[in-house]
């Protein structure tokens, strides 16, 4: 079984920055984090869930959301298991839950976690 449990999200001002945790827990069967697709995505309240940043399969790729280029970056740890988004200049408009993606070639297979709630406010 693959649980996906994001962390770091919470309160900040304008300006500030956070650095989001997303943690796969799986078994040998799962093999490396590389074999897969990382990404982030986040949903507003009323709005639908949006694409953020993703790295691709092996690594070489790396988009993001015209939204948060040159604020935002994706990593991860491959050791570990991990998944990274950092942050910065963050606005209200960034205001959202937070969702971790590890997914497979045609979204086979397809894991989120739970979310971690991001609020830009003064």
């Amino acid at each position: 079984q693959v649980q996906i449990v994001e962390s770091g999200g919470g309160l900040v001002q304008p300006g500030g920055s956070l650095r989001l945790s997303c943690a796969v827990s799986a078994g040998r069967t799962f093999g490396s984090i590389v074999a897969y697709i990382t990404a982030w995505y986040r949903q507003a309240p009323g709005k639908e869930r949006e694409f953020v940043a993703h790295l691709s399969i092996g690594g070489s790729g790396i988009d993001y959301a015209d939204s948060v280029k040159g604020r935002f970056t994706i990593s991860r740890d491959i050791g570990k298991k991990a998944v990274f988004l950092q942050m910065n200049n963050l606005q209200p408009e960034d205001t959202a839950m937070y969702y971790c993606n590890i997914r497979g070639p045609h979204r086979r297979p397809d894991y989120w976690g739970q979310g971690t709630q991001v609020t830009v406010s003064s």
